[in-house]
């Protein structure tokens, strides 16, 4: 799923980008002077962009944001953290300008407008509390956890312990992505349900027994990450294909990158380029393919 799509983002950026060098520049420069005029106009391009969405996308955004400003000190970058759902339908409402989901759009979304723009690619990781004796579990027995048909961890050769069900709430990308790829959607029995990632790996790594789901990139010493069929949650698993559930960060706009606003091409334009991808990396994401 993952290649096609992001081979029409590529396309996509390389339009955006063609875009702003045409812009000031005549059809007879040469090369070299298109590529500086593009670099002075980026430079000199002034305003806002306003991003809402995905919580899982928070480091992602935090990152980008703080390097691209530096780079480009007139422009400032805004983005609020209110789940997926919410932000796509703040794109369709147009209060912003870009609405970040942790899941590929739904079709109604796409029929309101809204462009799937993927600009990387994440895994889900399954948590426990650290004192927590199980370390893998199959994709059935995942399933069965989470639907309610088992209710004690002892029914996997664990501790005499009842799991805890925790989970994100509707509208969730995380949520949505993680019941979509086990195909439990609508089916799931949740002790709790929690409006952020981070509420998720607290409340995991406080509570004996419990169980949950979050971003890959989240994941740290206070839980325990499980493996799944016997592979674990890692970047390289999930390029492999061996670690089934990963999904896509998407930064969605109200139509192509290419009619956006100088500041949206330019922001975009910045994600596409060697420093984008580095911050992109750093945070032990998956580059599109």
């Amino acid at each position: 799923m993952f290649k096609t799509l992001n081979k029409r983002i590529a396309a996509v950026l390389v339009a955006a980008l063609a875009v702003v060098s045409l812009a000031g520049c005549g059809a007879s420069g040469s090369t070299s002077g298109a590529q500086e005029t593009t670099k002075a106009q980026a430079e000199k391009v002034s305003g806002t962009i306003a991003l809402a969405g995905s919580t899982s996308m928070e480091k992602l955004c935090e990152a980008l944001s703080e390097s691209f400003m530096e780079k480009y000190p007139d422009i400032t970058v805004t983005v609020e953290y209110t789940g997926s759902g919410a932000g796509i339908e703040s794109l369709a409402k147009g209060s912003i300008d870009i609405g970040n989901a942790s899941r590929g759009l739904k079709d109604g979304e796409k029929e309101a407008g809204a462009v799937e723009n993927i600009v990387a690619i994440d895994g889900i990781a399954v948590i426990t509390d650290k004192n927590n004796a199980a370390s893998d579990l199959s994709t059935d027995n995942l399933k069965d956890i989470y639907t309610g048909k088992i209710k004690n961890w002892k029914e996997l050769g664990g501790a005499d312990e009842a799991i805890v069900v925790i989970g994100r709430e509707a509208g969730s990308g995380t949520r949505g992505a993680f019941e979509e790829l086990l195909k439990i959607e609508d089916e799931c029995a949740y002790a709790q349900e929690l409006d952020s990632t981070g509420g998720v790996l607290a409340k995991v790594a406080a509570t004996p027994g419990a169980i949950g789901y979050v971003s890959l990139d989240v994941v740290n010493d206070t839980v325990k990450a499980l493996a799944l069929n016997g592979v674990e949650a890692t970047e390289a698993n999930i390029v492999a294909g061996s670690y089934m559930l990963s999904r896509p960060f998407v930064m969605a706009t109200k139509g192509e990158v290419s009619a956006q606003k100088a500041t949206v091409q330019t922001w975009f334009s910045y994600i596409a380029s060697e420093e984008g991808q580095a911050v992109i990396k750093g945070l032990g994401l998956i580059l599109p393919q």
